[in-house]
């Protein structure tokens, strides 16, 4: 498969999606987590977000090796190479937690309803209480994670391409 946009590497314009979409989804786990309100709202735009993301992130690094075979060997270029699969766990496990907080949302929406069609109780509160918080640690664990596996990552791509290669000093035009 060729991994060119418009002339240029693929990988180039596909990272930056990712660079910008993991910790932004990561942040939207986190909120929907914490709060109900978003969540009935919010969950299934979280669910395709992560369902999208995974396969960008694999094609992303599908575009990157593809690129480092055509670009002379250089202990930087190796590092990122070797680092750029360490996001993958991660973003499965955004898709699975989305996935959980999706289920989660379906739950509660449905004891609601039952309990108001019955008169009965639905989730007692302090169900809701503790997966709330399990939630909520899951996400900031994950989004953490996840982030800071994409800085890295990015952070070595950046001095693959950009160290050595700029002056100092501005250049006499």
């Amino acid at each position: 498969m060729d991994y060119e946009v418009a002339g240029l590497p693929a990988h180039v314009l596909l990272v930056h999606a990712v660079i910008v979409l993991t910790p932004l989804l990561g942040l939207l786990l986190v909120v929907i987590a914490v709060w109900p309100a978003a969540r009935r709202v919010l969950w299934l735009p979280a669910l395709i977000g992560a369902a999208v993301l995974l396969p960008l992130g694999l094609l992303t690094i599908e575009a990157g090796k593809w690129l480092e075979v055509r670009v002379p060997p250089a202990p930087l270029i190796q590092q990122h190479t070797a680092m750029g699969e360490d996001i993958v766990p991660w973003l499965i496990a955004l898709l699975v937690l989305a996935a959980v907080i999706a289920v989660w949302a379906i739950v509660e929406r449905a004891a609601k309803r039952r309990a108001a069609a019955t008169d009965g109780r639905g989730l007692t509160r302090g169900v809701r209480i503790v997966v709330g918080v399990v939630l909520t640690l899951a996400a900031l664990v994950i989004t953490v994670g996840s982030t800071w596996t994409i800085v890295r990552i990015g952070e070595a791509g950046s001095r693959a391409v950009w160290e050595g290669s700029f002056s100092d000093v501005p250049l006499d035009r």
